[in-house]
């Protein structure tokens, strides 16, 4: 690894910008915003829709980082802080992989210089003055059957989704059901995400509800007098962190919001400061197209005036396979009939790029076991679904090296100063159903919408609060493009079912609920936290 004074020295950014954590990683103070070195041009990175078969979403955003700097170009990656639950849960780390790594990979897995701890901090030290508000009876109309602020964690512990309070009689606080959710789903961690300054975040912060009176008016963090001490403990969070490549290029990880229930993109922070001192920033936008992809457009940067000028989308053969049927034991044997059955659901997200108006280039991530005539027939089908070209990423094996293809194809698809003409699915002042219905014919290919009494009770109370025009964030599962997990590849001709509607007034979005969405993940049969150890270093991530 290179000093990360050099890093940041190459950028341009002015030493009293910086804020050195130890040697490799630094915060960038935010007066890096009023600085404009570069016209740094967005492209958002996402991906077909996930499979256990591996895409290499976080792999191809690093190397294309690289091979763009080997091409001679100034290219920030913006991705998201790895989560801990996670990282010791199911996944493992998120920092890349092969050649195509974040580094200190252990550090920022692990702790890093403690923006989520400080989330963590500010969430639950609001849980506990809300609760001693309700308890002290200081808001008339607020008691603890009100509160609808949870606790959070980061650690995946499914024994914590529901539980019993204050059970050691009134002394102890007010006895009531809560829960816990995992850190990466705290509405404090989306708000952190998209703020503009900390004046914005005061702001989101202040309006932030934490629960209702029994005349069903809205409790907010202003009301608890919470706004100062939660944003002296976000402080330093607010800042964008620097870290670098395997080869030496410049990486900002900034927040990371939950991709089910939040909208699963770094910060706007992150992408403003790296376009600032760059040609090209790849963002990283959490799930496939029809998650992350849709709620940047949408959320992050309509609201935010971060305008992208292209989209990578990353499938690899093997993931075409098993959404084509394959299992997991057989994805290394050739099978194109398997990788067409599969294509539909690329050839779907490359569609709801072009809604979008971007140009979509897809990265396909290159397996030992791919054939040429898979990788032919993905091409073609690529092609005829409107991409501007389907390049082949060897960002694992080969680093930067394997991605000069790759990296040509953005610069040529985002040639010229004039940005693209973005078109979104619904106005802003359209009501929550128009904007849910949007979603799910044009995104999530549904033929209808079938709503909840729940859900539809829910929207009145919101349009009732003036929240009725807030864009929405929809939460559901990112295995497919419906709200049914098993439902792969394209499903078409189905109901999109609505059980409920959320509000997370602080972050500024509503988040209707399709399907059984967990915020707190548990622990499957075999963790990784079983394979993390000490040796030197940390290991097995």
């Amino acid at each position: 690894m290179r000093p990360i004074v050099d890093i940041s020295s190459e950028l341009g950014i002015k030493d009293n910008f910086l804020i050195p954590y130890g040697k490799y990683k630094a915060k960038i103070s935010l007066e890096a915003l009023n600085t404009k070195r570069g016209k740094g041009k967005l492209i958002i990175v996402t991906g077909m829709t996930p499979t256990s078969a591996g895409e290499g979403k976080t792999t191809t955003a690093v190397g294309l980082t690289q091979g763009l700097g080997k091409l001679g170009e100034t290219a920030i990656a913006t991705l998201r802080e790895p989560s801990l639950g996670p990282i010791f849960g199911i996944k493992g780390g998120g920092t890349g992989g092969g050649k195509s790594l974040v580094e200190p990979q252990d550090e920022v897995n692990i702790h890093f210089t403690g923006d989520a701890h400080a989330v963590s901090s500010a969430h639950n030290l609001l849980a506990a003055l809300t609760e001693n508000i309700s308890r002290l009876g200081t808001i008339n109309g607020f008691n603890p059957n009100g509160i609808t602020w949870r606790r959070v964690t980061d650690v995946q512990d499914r024994s914590l989704r529901k539980i019993i309070t204050g059970g050691g009689g009134k002394a102890n606080g007010p006895l009531r059901e809560t829960g816990f959710d995992i850190v990466a789903a705290s509405e404090i961690m989306a708000i952190l995400a998209l703020s503009m300054d900390q004046s914005d975040l005061r702001l989101k912060l202040a309006r932030t509800v934490v629960g209702f009176t029994t005349d069903g008016n809205p409790v907010t963090v202003k009301d608890i007098g919470a706004v100062g001490s939660l944003m002296s403990l976000l402080r330093y969070a607010l800042q964008p962190n620097l870290v670098q490549t395997t080869e030496g290029q410049p990486v900002i990880i900034h927040t990371g919001p939950f991709g089910n229930i939040a909208h699963g993109c770094s910060s706007v922070i992150a992408d403003k400061v790296a376009m600032n001192y760059s040609d090209y920033v790849l963002t990283e936008a959490g799930f496939g197209a029809d998650l992350g992809f849709e709620k940047f457009m949408h959320i992050k940067s309509r609201f935010s005036d971060i305008s992208p000028s292209a989209a990578v989308i990353v499938a690899s053969i093997r993931a075409l396979k098993s959404h084509g049927g394959v299992s997991g034991d057989l994805l290394s044997q050739p099978d194109t009939q398997a990788v067409s059955r599969g294509l539909p659901n690329l050839e779907h997200l490359i569609g709801v790029i072009k809604l979008f108006g971007l140009p979509a280039i897809v990265a396909l991530n290159i397996f030992p076991s791919d054939t040429p005539d898979e990788l032919a027939l993905v091409k073609a089908r690529c092609e005829d679904a409107g991409a501007i070209s389907t390049v082949e990423s060897r960002a694992f094996a080969e680093g930067g090296e394997g991605t000069i293809e790759l990296a040509n194809a953005v610069i040529n698809a985002t040639s010229g100063s004039k940005l693209p003409n973005i078109s979104y699915l619904y106005p802003e002042n359209s009501s929550v159903k128009e904007k849910v219905e949007a979603l799910a014919t044009n995104v999530y290919n549904a033929s209808s919408v079938n709503w909840s009494s729940r859900a539809l009770r829910q929207i009145r109370t919101y349009e009732n609060l003036g929240w009725g025009t807030l864009p929405v964030c929809m939460a559901k599962t990112h295995l497919s493009i419906s709200h049914n997990r098993t439902m792969l590849g394209r499903p078409s001709n189905y109901t999109f079912d609505v059980s409920d509607v959320r509000a997370s007034a602080g972050a500024g979005f509503l988040y209707p609920i399709a399907g059984n969405i967990l915020t707190m993940p548990g622990l499957p049969r075999s963790p990784r936290s079983l394979d993390v150890n000490l040796s030197g270093e940390i290991i097995g991530l």
